[in-house]
């Protein structure tokens, strides 16, 4: 019995000392980052700001219909940091005018879906990273979810895609979902 007491507290004590932060907190270390705490462990959602972005929504956009998903996964980890974050996931179909399915990611697992970034420093929009799957030219880079508090099943999604260099020639070469237009979507 007193093993396991001393198991307890032990497991207490490790949780009590771990550094915790906000969502809000790591969007201010953005613009002031000699305000950020050292050793963050865990980026928590404690003001539930993902949660507007939850489901599934869909809308049209120059011939083409699009649906997003996003679901909030807590305490995920990934490969370049050690610190667990609240997020999104999300996932999109693209269908066009002739009902082709021109793209579709909703069989990807959450580890190979789309990951949610963080917000922009105005908290007005939250990033998910996007990547089309388009070879030779740059087509990943950013969604930027916006949902405003007097419409909240309506978001605008756009796409801004990382500037990075490319090997080839991409005058006429077209991201997956358009560059800086925005989609207007309705959550279903």
């Amino acid at each position: 019995m007193k093993k396991f007491l001393f198991t307890i507290m032990i497991g207490l004590s490790a949780v009590l000392n771990a550094q915790l932060a906000s969502l809000e907190l790591m969007v201010e270390c953005t613009v002031n980052p000699q305000n950020c705490p050292e050793n963050v462990e865990y980026v928590k959602d404690f003001n539930h700001l993902l949660d507007k972005y939850v489901g599934t929504w869909s809308g049209n956009m120059e011939g083409k219909s699009y649906e997003f998903n996003f679901i909030k996964k807590e305490m995920m980890e990934n490969e370049f940091s050690t610190t667990k974050w609240d997020r999104l996931v999300g996932r999109v179909k693209i269908i066009n005018q002739n009902g082709s399915i021109e793209y579709n990611d909703f069989s990807k697992s959450d580890q190979e879906a789309n990951w949610g970034d963080n917000f922009q420093k105005d908290m007005k929009a939250y990033l998910v990273t996007f990547y089309g799957g388009k070879t030779g030219c740059t087509d990943n880079g950013y969604l930027y979810l916006r949902v405003k508090a007097d419409t909240p099943n309506q978001m605008s999604i756009t796409f801004i895609p990382v500037r990075d260099m490319v090997t080839q020639e991409c005058s006429n070469f077209q991201t997956t979902i358009p560059t800086g237009k925005v989609i207007h979507l309705t959550k279903q």
